[in-house]
């Protein structure tokens, strides 16, 4: 099958003489002996000869009209309003919550509040070691993503509330 799509490519090159002159020998020489070329070089060139004489059919003046017209006939889907189930949102901005507030207490239970009277939590914090939390790069790059979920699930709440808000 192949072969038979090559013949017929560079005989229609062939015919519209787009070949180069070392392979238009080539090609006239397999016409001139080969069987196979000939007969499908005949049949492409009279489907050439009959492309150059039919003329086609043009379009009514109303074409554009009537296919737009046709379009606006049919009954297209309305957008949905929801997607997701709401539910499953909701799951995930809560399992992404509860993520933060877990790194949250593992660093209030990494502090050590035994200092006396004159400690503050302020003092605490500055004697806190983050490169313990923070030095691994893949936990960098998924508080990152956490962040960036977090912001959306914020972004997605307030604007339905803008929503509702514009609607009363």
């Amino acid at each position: 099958m192949n072969e038979q799509q090559n013949i017929e490519e560079r005989l229609w090159n062939f015919i519209d003489g787009t070949l180069p002159a070392q392979e238009k020998s080539v090609v006239e020489q397999l016409v001139a002996t080969d069987a196979a070329w000939k007969a499908k070089y005949k049949e492409l060139l009279e489907v050439s000869e009959l492309l150059k004489t039919s003329e086609l059919d043009s379009p009514s003046l109303r074409f554009t009209k009537n296919v737009m017209e046709a379009i606006a006939m049919t009954h297209v889907a309305p957008v949905t309003k929801k997607y997701l189930n709401n539910k499953i949102i909701w799951g995930i901005g809560f399992f992404f919550i509860a993520l933060l507030v877990g790194f949250l207490i593992y660093g209030f239970a990494q502090m050590d509040f035994s200092g006396g009277k004159e400690t503050t939590i302020s003092k605490d914090l500055g004697k806190l070691d983050f490169s313990k939390f923070f030095s691994n790069t893949w936990v960098n790059v998924f508080m990152m993503i956490n962040v960036v979920l977090g912001l959306f699930l914020l972004d997605n709440y307030l604007s339905n509330k803008r929503k509702e808000f514009r609607k009363a």
